[in-house]
């Protein structure tokens, strides 16, 4: 017997309790330990059914991720699960926290289920690029049906006991101790001589169209293949016997571990894990953080506001009228509203939230207590030094003083207070209360415990928080720059701005640049373009025609006109037929002669100047590590999870490759084109991005 797995006897019960602490995820030890314990009970003369039951948190959380890239060793999930449906014994699985993924497929396999009324199970593989591989896609049609298996196992969702109880994969709800309540449910079971109940020998799912099933999954995953996959393992579950449908489970499970899928997502799996990890803080304890001030009740100030509330701290919002102040708490309380009614909150921490942890004021003054100020202004270096000023003169010794700037130089905004060390940059993206994204912005200056307290306070609001240096844009602004303008020499070369969206949502964006821009405004390129006209370098080439749309008034969505025509009451926008005209201008003002391009020369183009700027950024010490890029690209700018990265992609796509593109592209544009020493470096010495990760790991 395993020792992550403890026998009891209680009665005629066998009690199979999983100690693997922290969430009991199913290593190799605890496989092996149930179906010894399985064996166990059946020998044990006199017992008639087996509880299992998890220590501590969860049933079962799910595989271990130790243990992911390892040959795995027998038993095989698959087989531990065929193990304990085959038993003659009653086997009954009381669940409490959460059964994910292998711990679902576990209580699957059992043959009846209880579950407490907190608890949690889901299919979550689909997130990982590949489907539940241990039986799931042939017994849960069996036992709740097609449907609700396709929308669980496509999904990759969480499923609450409530929600469980009424789909059929938990037959009761009881609170208590999970044992007991496993215990007693065995015991109501054996003295009502219940029948063994085995998914695998129920009747088989039911037929659909399965070929549109499958085109609508693909669709809806925007390029991503697992969930479409999915699909036809269910589809086996309603075609096939039971054993049948375990090879073609199998099979599909194998065929997708061999993609790049794949591992561009478990790449992005363990990034997310890896990326508040920063060996520069070991040993670095935060500040301490109870009150947050906030300047500027916009949309982005009171999205800050929105999180930091939602997240327990105590705020001070500054504006700079009794209107504006205003106006900025009717944001927050909008904002608020909506976690109200989707559940995320009570009537009773939203009444706090909007009343005695929320102050909006129009008086510095009262940032006096406040342990850390954001500064969520209009993005303008002589505002913000007036803002930094007032900060400097009222907030108390120790107070930490953050810019919410996109562009703009950090150190240069901390020359202007008497305590550069406190100062930092926290750059939130719109709308901050839901993005998960947040760069912590390193000024020369800025203290290593300031440092820690903007990853302490990016985990406390639930972010994906990366480190970043100071330069023009930081990671993520400074890559968009960079991959819009390779965009928009290729609309100047031949290509209209339409085909490049298409191109680009093809490979699995959300949206193209064209598209983003007109959402996000393009009034904001527009002032960055006039911003920078002044340092521009000469062989810059800088499209015209984006500054006559603006001009004309037109800023995307926002006035209903941009690159795309926006009609009130329709989704989406239709290609807007002055857009070409103007293109078709500045070609002959410029003497171009339009060519042709492929969309698959679009998406290498525009992915090699992302890929070439962002090696340029590590190279710099701007981004400290290959996958600090992909996560900012991954939750900043809607980069499709499942190539983990544009790093991660680059990687996939062999660097060689990639820096013998560039060098050619350089041809026709040495100065926008120049190969990033990183990267030449990587290929002339065999290595990759993701070797890079490996060595910041150690």
């Amino acid at each position: 017997m395993s020792d992550k797995i403890n026998y009891t006897r209680k009665g005629d019960i066998a009690v199979l309790r999983i100690q693997n602490p922290p969430v009991n995820a199913l290593s190799h030890a605890v496989r092996e330990g149930l179906v010894a314990g399985i064996a166990q009970a059946e020998a044990d003369a006199g017992v008639k059914a087996v509880v299992i039951v998890g220590e501590g948190r969860a049933f079962i959380a799910g595989a271990d991720i130790t243990e992911f890239g390892k040959t795995p060793l027998e038993p095989y999930l698959p087989d531990v699960c065929k193990r304990i449906e085959a038993s003659p014994l009653i086997v009954v699985a009381s669940m409490h926290g959460v059964s994910l993924g292998g711990g679902l497929e576990i209580a699957l396999s059992a043959h009846y289920r209880v579950a407490q009324p907190s608890a949690r199970v889901g299919l979550p593989e689909v997130h990982l690029g590949l489907i539940p591989g241990a039986g799931a896609t042939q017994r849960l049609p069996r036992l709740v049906g097609v449907d609700a298996s396709l929308d669980l196992i496509t999904s990759g969702r969480q499923v609450k006991a409530d929600e469980a109880l009424q789909l059929g994969i938990i037959d009761k709800i009881v609170e208590g101790d999970p044992e007991e309540v496993g215990l007693a449910y065995a015991e109501t079971l054996v003295a009502e001589a219940a029948p063994r109940r085995a998914v695998s020998e129920m009747p088989a799912a039911q037929a659909i169209d399965w070929d549109a099933a499958y085109d609508g999954t693909l669709k809806k995953g925007r390029g991503q293949i697992s969930p479409a996959h999915a699909v036809r393992a269910v589809q086996a579950a309603s075609e096939l016997p039971f054993d049948e449908g375990m090879l073609a489970e199998r099979k599909i499970f194998m065929d997708l571990m061999e993609t790049d899928q794949r591992q561009g997502m478990i790449h992005a799996f363990f990034s997310e894990r890896a990326v508040g990890n920063l060996p520069e803080l070991k040993g670095v304890t935060p500040r301490g953080l109870q009150s947050i001030g906030i300047i500027g009740g916009g949309t982005m100030g009171a999205g800050i506001a929105t999180a930091a509330l939602l997240a327990g701290f105590n705020v001070v919002l500054i504006e700079m009228t009794a209107e504006a102040a205003d106006a900025a708490r009717g944001r927050i309380a909008g904002n608020l509203s909506g976690a109200l009614k989707r559940g995320k909150i009570s009537q009773m921490k939203y009444d706090a939230m909007t009343t005695t942890a929320l102050e909006v004021s129009i008086n510095y003054d009262s940032l006096a207590l406040v342990d850390l100020v954001i500064e969520a202004v209009f993005e303008d270096m002589d505002v913000k030094k007036d803002v930094f000023g007032k900060l400097d003169a009222v907030c108390k010794p120790g107070a930490i003083l953050a810019s919410n700037t996109s562009y703009l130089d950090i150190d240069e905004i901390a020359a202007s207070t008497s305590r550069p060390e406190d100062v930092i940059g926290l750059h939130f993206f719109s709308p901050a209360h839901i993005m998960k994204l947040l760069e912590v912005v390193v000024a020369d200056k800025t203290a290593p415990d300031v440092v820690a307290t903007g990853f302490a306070l990016g985990k406390a609001l639930n972010k994906i928080t990366v480190r970043a240096g100071v330069c023009d844009g930081f990671i993520g602004n400074r890559i968009l720059a960079t991959y819009r303008t390779a965009a928009d020499h290729m609309v100047l070369d031949g290509v209209l701005p339409y085909q490049i969206d298409k191109a680009l949502v093809d490979f699995g964006f959300a949206m193209g640049p064209f598209a983003v821009g007109d959402l996000a405004g393009l009034d904001i390129g527009w002032a960055t373009r006039k911003r920078k006209a002044a340092t521009r370098h000469p062989a810059e080439r800088v499209p015209t025609y984006p500054d006559k749309i603006c001009e004309g008034g037109n800023f995307g969505q926002k006035t209903g006109k941009g690159y795309y025509i926006y009609e009130a009451g329709t989704r989406g926008g239709i290609p807007n037929p002055d857009v070409p005209v103007l293109i078709e201008a500045e070609r002959k003002e410029r003497g171009i002669t339009p060519r042709d391009f492929t969309d698959a020369e679009i998406v290498r183009r525009y992915m090699a100047a992302m890929v070439n700027e962002a090696a340029k950024l590590l190279g710099e010490g701007i981004a400290k590590r290959p996958l600090d890029v992909d996560m900012v690209l991954l939750f900043g700018y809607g980069f499709p999870r499942y190539w983990g990265g544009p790093m991660k992609w680059a990687d996939l796509q062999g660097l060689p490759a990639l820096l013998a593109d560039i060098e050619t592209y350089a041809k026709e544009d040495a100065w926008f084109w120049e190969p990033a020493p990183l990267l030449k470096q990587l290929v002339a010495e065999g290595r990759s991005f993701d070797d890079l990760n490996k060595e910041a790991a150690q």
